[in-house]
């Protein structure tokens, strides 16, 4: 399957709620997306910048920091586990 976000064939992914479960995501939209991809946004970005400001793919991908990230995982081998990083920049 493919990760909605980095676009890397990545087995298994993970579901990501895109409007945060302590906020009242658990029956909102969700995306399938890889661990790594998963990690690093959850390291990048608090649940309430996520419910109020990046609640889409399209909102995640256009982020800056979200960018840098997802230009380098795509170059990582996807049969091999991706270390994120677990500072908060």
């Amino acid at each position: 399957m493919t990760c909605e976000l980095c676009e890397r064939e990545v087995q298994p992914l993970t579901v990501h709620h895109l409007i945060p479960r302590q906020k009242k995501g658990h029956h909102g939209p969700k995306i399938n997306i890889c661990s790594a991809c998963h990690k690093q946004i959850h390291i990048f970005y608090d649940n309430t910048r996520l419910a109020q400001e990046l609640n889409s793919p399209e909102k995640l991908k256009d982020e800056p920091q979200m960018q840098k990230f997802l230009s380098w995982v795509k170059k990582q081998d996807p049969n091999k586990r991706v270390k994120v990083h677990r500072k908060r920049t």
